[in-house]
């Protein structure tokens, strides 16, 4: 039955893992805390190798507000620096992504280049140049002393680069665990490429997209689905694998995509994959492998604020595809994930309706994440553990967040 405002307000009984306050969601201060204790703190997957593929390219970002700026030295490696200058603090690299074999009109090729004051640096970080050093500086200051701050960086599980701001952070291999482990053949057998990429920038939170991606009751919302994996027999089945530092992986399944009308048959796969196979992995804090038969799908994002939220889409295929291979894996993956895909707008539109359901200094609401199905696909396990990991590290309650934040600060 409808609702008065004292029981719409009133706490649901539930047991505490089983819904969190719609605060999390809309409050500025629990945006910055978050900032601050996990995106400053965990790795942050950045791009694909694939998009900086030869010496001197480079692509630029940002985390928790840093700029950075991630390219591939002459040495073949890649590196990851904040990208700002150490003179007067100005931003060095203004492109998304580019070359620096070619010199930019106020530097010289193969140099990072600062256009406020003209100082360079190459792949490695190190100043190679002050303008008028001697005569600004004489002895006092020289270009060893100014070099670029460099991040710990890494490349790994399936080419992708890994960046933290953080220089005490746990190791790459110790954050993701074994939560990619069943993915490994299938992304490492074969160096991969990137395909296709694109962005959209959302008025809601940014755990209101991870949460989509960690939950596959909304199912209900995608007709593909409903008429392909639904329906199949062992889809409800399937079960969620919880890691640690809150990871989640749900079971694999082949999906016989020939039940959506119209949908042409998937002849490719990737190494170690049954055709039409379909795996995936949900990482704290906010990305997702998602591998459906011919093409994988990387989701990725940037908090902007706490009702704004960048999220990056990337797809790939093997690197060794043929012209024939890559036109199958580009269509079999625009005609779900792409911006004009079967799927993907339909995510994007739930997750801003809840952006416009929550905003800030909007009343509280209570978000359920009570479904228990023998943690099978229909459970709200995925979102259950991710908040537990978020509690632990923002040392607040996500069913009572005011009060933690107060006692917080009092402390």
């Amino acid at each position: 039955m409808a609702r008065s405002a004292k029981q719409w307000n009133r706490k649901p009984d539930l047991n505490a893992v089983e819904y969190v306050d719609s605060r999390i969601y809309t409050d500025e201060e629990i945006f910055e805390r978050e900032l601050e204790r996990i995106w400053k703190k965990t790795w942050v997957l950045a791009c694909h190798e694939s998009e900086i593929p030869a010496a001197y390219d480079f692509r630029t970002m940002s985390i928790a507000r840093e700029p950075i700026v991630i390219c591939r030295g002459e040495d073949e490696r890649v590196r990851a620096f904040l990208n700002v200058c150490p003179h007067r603090a100005n931003l060095i690299v203004r492109a998304p992504a580019g070359s620096f074999a070619v010199g930019e009109p106020s530097g010289n090729p193969k140099r990072m280049t600062c256009m406020f004051h003209g100082w360079q640096f190459n792949m490695k970080g190190e100043c190679t140049e002050i303008t008028r050093m001697k005569q600004g500086y004489q002895e006092r200051l020289g270009k060893d002393d100014v070099g670029l701050r460099e991040l710990r960086c890494e490349v790994g599980y399936g080419g992708f680069v890994w960046v933290t701001l953080d220089d005490e952070a746990m190791s790459l291999q110790d954050f993701v665990g074994s939560s990619l482990d069943f993915l490994m053949t299938e992304l490492e057998s074969e160096p991969l490429e990137v395909f296709h990429y694109h962005k959209s920038i959302i008025d809601s939170n940014y755990k209101l997209w991870h949460d989509t991606n960690s939950e596959f009751y909304h199912d209900y919302m995608h007709y593909h689905n409903r008429v392909t994996s639904m329906m199949q027999p062992g889809y409800f089945d399937r079960k969620y694998t919880a890691f640690a530092n809150g990871h989640a992986s749900v079971g694999s399944m082949e999906v016989k995509y020939d039940a959506y009308h119209g949908f042409q048959s998937r002849d490719l796969s990737f190494p170690g994959m049954p055709r039409n196979g379909w795996k995936m992995v949900d990482m704290f804090p906010g990305y997702t492998y998602n591998l459906r038969g011919s093409s994988l799908r990387i989701d990725t994002m940037t908090p902007i604020s706490a009702n704004k939220v960048m999220i990056e889409f990337r797809g790939l295929g093997l690197k060794k595809d043929t012209p024939e291979e890559r036109r199958q894996r580009i269509r079999d993956h625009n005609s779900i994930w792409g911006p004009f895909g079967r799927n993907l707008h339909e995510d994007l539109l739930g997750i801003t309706g809840q952006g416009v359901a929550m905003q800030p200094h909007q009343e509280v609401r209570y978000v359920l994440h009570g479904r228990h199905e023998d943690n099978t696909i229909h459970d709200e396990i995925g979102m259950r553990h991710y908040y537990e990991e978020w509690s632990r590290r923002m040392g607040i309650s996500p069913i009572d967040p005011a009060k933690k934040l107060a006692t917080a600060a009092a402390e």
